[in-house]
């Protein structure tokens, strides 16, 4: 069983590295021996401890070579791997990608060159690192009605969250701390504001409820706002604030959204920290299950290349091909505004009479139901924190853009939404 890797960083070399101390156990799982054809690179003379011959700049020829059964893609981006995927597809060669970004925006054509070529396409790496996720979610529980799939699907954001509640420091110090230990990119952008989470929730929409869900069809806000007075206002609330993905089958179609919320310190995500994934997923037949372990990291991620490995190149020894995509239900991705769920709201107003009839009546003209209301401080510190019944999105943003108008409303300190379940 031959095989091209594309890209050989933190994650490549652990698959180079597992491949070669696990190459006996590897061919008794598969029933034949793996070897490892080429490795593309941009970089080919970097030292990184392998046999140089194997490595090489031209990643499309090596995709044609005759020789190669199975492609590991770990380079990243949309272009050119969807260019060199969707021609080893084409051309019958298995797939293994942990490009998540790639499966987000395009993962369709992905799927359609795979039936093209009647090839497997396989993506396990691409969601929560190691934990075993996706094929329970598009196999073990194929047979189900999932309802819903929370999850923590971003390490370094959880790290963070994670610290600021431990310590009670702000945003900035706490990404500090984050990128000094290795859990941070040097620029966090795609995790911070929430780009990362967001495809990998795509994917997960996609294969819980049989209909394509790109990563323009999720709802994203990132943690950038959350300071140390929305963490302490949680944990006077017994909550804790995660970044969390969530999809759910609602009203003839899906919503899926990726941003901070408060849940109970009593919810089965609260106590997930450091960097940790874990995935909350509801079944109408098999209930509640909880998937957890670490969310990235090179061998982790390696480690669920390898099972995929193992999979694919079962099925192509016996001739076979694994189910293809299930898109049967092509259910509409419901906007944002349609969502209803429960907010925390924090204000800078004016401390005197009148004010919280002043903002009540706001709430009440757009109807959202109140349902605790606390005053903080006097003077230029008075703060009003208000918690809401369940409201859709479009209420509370309208309610939201009148209390801006209002002179006793210095400013909006926080908007976070509250999930109990």
């Amino acid at each position: 069983m031959k095989v091209a890797l594309l890209g050989c960083g933190a994650v490549g070399s652990e698959v180079v590295r597992l491949l070669h101390e696990q190459a006996d156990d590897l061919a008794a799982r598969i029933g034949a021996p793996v070897e490892l054809v080429g490795i593309a690179v941009r970089r080919p003379n970097r030292d990184r401890g392998f046999d140089p011959s194997l490595f090489t700049t031209d990643a499309l020829s090596l995709i044609k070579r005759d020789d190669v059964d199975v492609v590991i893609e770990l380079v990243g981006g949309i272009e050119p791997a969807r260019t060199w995927l969707v021609e080893a597809l084409r051309a019958g060669k298995s797939v293994i990608t942990g490009n998540k970004a790639l499966l987000a925006e395009d993962g369709g054509a992905l799927h359609d060159a795979a039936n093209e070529g009647g090839a497997d396409l396989y993506y396990e790496a691409s969601v929560a690192g190691a934990i075993p996720l996706l094929r329970p979610l598009r196999e073990s529980l194929h047979g189900d009605r999932i309802t819903q799939v929370t999850g923590i699907v971003n390490g370094t954001t959880n790290f963070i969250l994670s610290a600021m509640d431990a310590t009670g420091a702000g945003f900035s110090e706490a990404l500090e701390e984050a990128t000094a230990l290795g859990y941070a990119e040097a620029d966090p952008t795609a995790d911070v504001e929430g780009f990362d989470a967001a495809a990998k929730a795509a994917i997960l929409a996609s294969l819980a409820f049989h209909t394509r869900v790109r990563a323009e069809d999720v709802y994203r806000e990132g943690i950038t706002e959350v300071t140390a007075a929305d963490v302490a206002s949680a944990k006077a609330m017994g909550c804790v604030i995660k970044l969390l993905c969530i999809a759910s089958r609602t009203d003839g179609g899906v919503s899926v959204r990726v941003h901070p919320a408060m849940i109970p310190r009593t919810h089965p995500l609260a106590s997930v920290g450091d960097a940790f994934n874990a995935v909350f997923v509801r079944a109408e037949a098999a209930g509640q299950l909880m998937f957890y372990g670490p969310g990235a990291g090179g061998a982790p991620t390696a480690s669920a290349v390898l099972g995929d490995l193992v999979a694919v190149a079962r099925n192509r020894l016996a001739g076979v091909r694994s189910a293809s995509e299930s898109v049967y239900a092509d259910l509409p991705v419901r906007p944002m505004g349609d969502v209803s769920t429960r907010y925390h709201i924090s204000l800078d107003v004016a401390d005197k009479a009148g004010v919280l009839a002043g903002v009540a009546g706001v709430f009440a003209k757009h109807g959202v139901s109140i349902a605790t209301v606390n005053q903080s401080g006097r003077g230029d510190d008075a703060v009003l924190v208000i918690v809401t019944h369940a409201a859709t999105d479009k209420d509370l943003s309208a309610t939201v853009a009148e209390l801006r108008t209002l002179d006793v409303v210095r400013s909006i300190a926080s908007v976070l939404r509250v999930e109990r379940e």
